[in-house]
């Protein structure tokens, strides 16, 4: 009895560690990006210098002495599930030096001007941290390699945007693909203290704020069905780059970036501080600004906010900085959103910005349950519940079209591929 006390105690303390990590990692970012703006505000041009020599230096220290903590942190975290996996490999993805450079350099990169977010690496974080105290505790080992690892990835993301619900559907329909009655009690309780955590050092917000928008049933559910089609292929080709990318380019380009990496980042940081001046400094950082200045009605962006929104997270990925890709996703789909809603003049312009977001970032990610719970928590809208499941299904469907795996799961097995000890194919990654 006291030996289950104890490892409730550490269970318990392991979720509220994770929803406190997770929002001084959002405070922490804020600030980096209020940072760079303020170097921006000095003069547009001087990401110029600084964002190649910032992601060169970032990309240079992680290689260095935090290996393993580029990226988004999804796709380890998916491999980091494979039982065929050794602990040794398991320990690696979700150690805590891994951890701490993720945090430290995504919050670098936001500095520099990344266009990344932080919601991507606090699955891996959470997913560490409940690794870690599990271990501590001796759980017993069906729970330490797959539940404890779920519950922990699902808490980074219900803290990360407030959305406990999105938390849940995300382990389910993105992390494991599938759902065990052994693992849901593991999973729910982890969320709703990791939720609670948020709420009570945070209070109740939604991430984006409020609206009201809605669509009548009949002629204006056709801009369901465009931002459906757009969102997905757009999304599609999103991944089916960064996947192409991530399994290495062919040729000299391929050579050069597998032997100068840091050269090539900083290459990376040129072309972001070129499209940065290109959207006249609205492509730098998660987006969350942008896309909420959309939906109150006041934005002052380019037409091509969306496709170099779009670009600038595809660099900020490939060149090797730890760099999540969910909050900027659903930005740039806010900008597609928009473009949209110029063609359907009797469409509130709002519900088309929405539909745009859930489109894209479903398309991104094929996994559209998970696409229109979190819009629909992070707006607190529920009479667009019908709208967003129609528009994310039908971009699932056209994405495969284009990318015919879904992303994280593709990367994670490119991951597991390139261990030196695993060169096999790993049959549990499944496609959806």
């Amino acid at each position: 009895m006291i030996h289950d006390w104890k490892r409730r105690l550490i269970f318990w303390s392991g979720a509220i560690t994770v929803g406190l990590v997770a929002i001084l990692f959002a405070l922490a970012s804020e600030w980096a990006n209020g940072i760079f703006h303020k170097l921006l505000a000095i003069s547009p041009y001087l990401p110029l210098l600084i964002t190649p020599l910032g992601l060169a230096l970032v990309v240079y220290v992680t290689r260095r002495f935090f290996p393993g903590s580029q990226g988004s942190g999804i796709p380890q975290t998916i491999a980091s599930l494979d039982p065929n996996e050794s602990t040794e490999i398991r320990d690696q993805v979700l150690s805590l030096r891994v951890t701490f450079g993720k945090i430290m350099f995504t919050i670098v990169g936001l500095m520099f001007g990344a266009s990344a977010g932080r919601e991507g690496p606090t699955v891996q974080i959470g997913a560490s941290i409940m690794h870690k105290l599990g271990s501590l505790a001796r759980f017993p080992k069906h729970d330490l390699e797959k539940g404890l690892i779920l519950a922990g990835a699902a808490a980074g993301v219900a803290a990360a945007f407030n959305t406990p619900l999105a938390g849940i559907v995300f382990a389910i329909e993105e992390m494991s693909r599938s759902f065990e009655e052994h693992n849901s009690s593991t999973i729910l309780m982890t969320v709703i203290i990791a939720g609670i955590t948020s709420l009570a050092l945070l209070g109740n917000y939604s991430y984006f704020g409020h609206t009201n928008e809605t669509l009548t049933f009949g002629s204006e559910w056709s801009v369901v069905v465009i931002c459906g089609v757009a969102g997905g292929l757009l999304g599609g080709a999103f991944s089916r780059a960064l996947i192409e990318v991530n399994k290495g380019l062919p040729g000299r380009m391929g050579e050069w970036m597998r032997a100068k990496p840091v050269a090539f980042a900083a290459v990376c940081g040129l072309i972001l501080a070129l499209i940065g001046l290109a959207s006249g400094g609205n492509t730098y950082g998660s987006g969350y600004n942008e896309a909420k200045s959309l939906f109150d009605g006041n934005a002052a962006l380019p037409e091509s906010y969306g496709l170099l929104k779009m670009i600038a997270t595809l660099v900020s990925y490939v060149s090797g900085i730890p760099a999540g890709i969910m909050a900027p996703s659903l930005s740039a789909g806010a900008g597609f959103g928009a473009n949209i809603a110029h063609f359907f003049t009797s469409v509130p312009p709002g519900a088309a910005i929405i539909l745009g977001m859930v489109a894209y970032f479903a398309g991104v990610t094929q996994a559209p349950i998970t696409a229109f719970v979190i819009v629909m928590e992070m707006l607190d809208n529920h009479q667009m519940v019908l709208p967003l499941m129609a528009a994310a299904f039908i971009a699932k469907a056209c994405s495969r079209l284009v990318c015919p795996t879904p992303l994280f799961h593709t990367m994670a097995k490119n991951f597991l591929r390139n261990q030196p000890q695993h060169p096999r194919d790993t049959a549990v990654l499944v496609k959806s």
